[in-house]
């Protein structure tokens, strides 16, 4: 087992390895009643979440939400606040938030919004909760106009990233986690890169010494950047904080909602990644040695590195509606090489045009 701190404003834990869910037990202490908020799927591991808590003095109470995207809407959030008034938490109380990112990013902001705030714990249970949305204190639900929109910054009590509850995830959802794990390679650790070419089959294999590396050494690039930057205050020029972790996510974020959400987070990151690397390519130098270096990693682990959904003008417009825009002007960030982070101000249309294009399987690539 693997324990990282989080020094942020309000320091905590996030252990990692088999078992770990065991750490429960230490972080409840004080609080007399706990809602476990967990999707379908995870309502037999919230029964025995839930039968942990009572053994532990505390009453628990179990709220059912949604799958994945679906959870994170105005009216599932007034229904958990429904259901905390009638379960009678009070402001010594806590949410625990078992399931994947978008169970975590929900329970959160339930969280963050109950009486202005009470404890959380988070106990994520696929890849891409325990790299990303579970670490980091963001909280939030999605609105009609974008993903995430809505939202508070609450950090948890603590993070169970138990490996145990990965075993018997669908392989395509340890793939779309390792998105963001290849995201943290191209940004701070390139071992992350070098392990994953060693052996791009033991890296999505969640039993594996290799995996498990992986997932500790993404969760400790995210530890650190919000640690140093929690708000994610502005980055200018090559000082960039908190904002690094948003590589390849303005298109990312466009396409997920072009697809009405039904396409995974990863594979849209993915894409993403790519997408910036050639614009990164065309204004900042990036060697084309690091473009393809992206296409083949990420392809290695079976992540899309092409995309094509017609015209350029409606993804451009979509992602003027990402919260890093300022006017309809695109904030990108981008590398000038691996671990070299920097941000790309309003980018030149006609290189983001040829970026797009450069997706296309069936274009010829300009550069």
């Amino acid at each position: 087992m693997t324990t990282l701190q989080v020094q942020a404003e309000r320091p905590y834990p996030v252990h990692i390895g088999n078992g770990v869910v065991a750490r429960l037990d230490e972080l409840v202490t004080g609080a007399s009643r706990a809602a476990v908020i967990h999707p379908p799927v995870m309502a037999d591991r919230a029964q025995q979440v839930a039968a942990r808590l009572a053994e532990l003095g505390l009453e628990p109470h179990t709220v059912e939400v949604p799958e994945g995207e679906r959870s994170k809407t105005a009216e599932v959030l007034q229904r958990c606040w429904d259901e905390l008034a009638a379960a009678g938490l009070t402001r010594n109380d806590l949410v625990v938030g078992l399931g994947g990112g978008a169970t975590t990013d929900l329970a959160g902001f339930v969280a963050a919004t109950w009486l202005r705030g009470i404890d959380f714990i988070s106990i994520p249970t696929t890849v891409l909760a325990m790299v990303d949305a579970a670490v980091g204190g963001k909280t939030g639900i999605n609105v009609e106009a974008g993903k995430n929109l809505v939202g508070a910054f609450h950090e948890p009590r603590g993070v169970l990233c138990d490996l145990d509850l990965l075993q018997g995830l669908p392989t395509a959802e340890v793939v779309s986690g390792l998105a963001e794990v290849v995201k943290c390679g191209f940004i701070a650790d390139e071992r992350i890169l070098e392990l994953v070419e060693q052996d791009p089959q033991e890296s999505i294999d969640v039993t594996s010494v290799r995996f498990a590396e992986l997932v500790r050494r993404a969760v400790a690039v995210k530890a650190e950047v919000v640690s140093l930057d929690l708000r994610e205050s502005t980055s200018t020029g090559d000082r960039v904080g908190r904002e690094a972790l948003n590589y390849g996510h303005t298109l990312a974020h466009a396409i997920e909602r072009h697809e009405n959400f039904s396409c995974r987070h990863g594979e849209a990151v993915a894409i993403g990644m790519v997408f910036v690397a050639e614009v990164a390519a065309r204004t900042l130098g990036l060697p084309q040695e690091c473009v393809q270096r992206h296409r083949s990693v990420l392809a290695q682990v079976g992540l899309p590195t092409h995309y094509n959904a017609g015209e350029w003008s409606a993804m451009r417009a979509t992602m003027s509606l990402d919260k890093k825009a300022r006017g309809s002007a695109l904030r990108l960030v981008g590398l000038r090489d691996v671990g070299q982070v920097t941000i790309i101000d309003s980018p030149p249309e006609d290189v983001l045009e040829q970026a797009w294009r450069a997706l296309d399987p069936n274009r010829s690539v300009e550069v």
